[in-house]
């Protein structure tokens, strides 16, 4: 099992620590840190290895379940999913983006200046 407490950084002044939490868990499955099937620690255990409420752990990762990034097997643990359902999802919502700009005769450079904003 990959020891989080060397990766993890938790900034209390950068954002709420579940979402913080919840992003660098996407970053390393999405870099091959965490790759499909990584068993990840319980909740209490990864509470206490990065100094946290075991409610802002147990937060992070039921988010990450409901979009399809990690599952719970019951007792055996939390793990990483088979597939990335979060990028599948990304290139569903893309792909229906582009048709739609297409369809409405907006070039890629224009469509991509609302994507930027709809960001800020």
């Amino acid at each position: 099992m990959t020891d989080f407490g060397e990766w993890v950084r938790l900034d209390p002044h950068a954002g709420p620590l579940f979402d913080q939490l919840r992003l660098q868990i996407i970053e390393a499955i999405r870099s091959g840190r965490l790759p499909a099937g990584t068993r990840l620690p319980t909740v209490r255990d990864l509470a206490g290895t990065l100094g946290m409420a075991a409610n802002t752990v147990a937060r992070a990762y039921r988010e990450l379940e409901t979009a399809g990034v990690l599952e719970t097997r019951g007792r055996s643990g939390t793990f990483v999913a088979a597939a990335d359902l979060a990028a599948a999802a990304m290139v569903d919502a893309a792909n229906a983006f582009a048709d739609t700009a297409r369809a409405l005769g907006v070039l890629k450079a224009d469509a991509l200046r609302y994507l930027d904003a709809a960001f800020e």
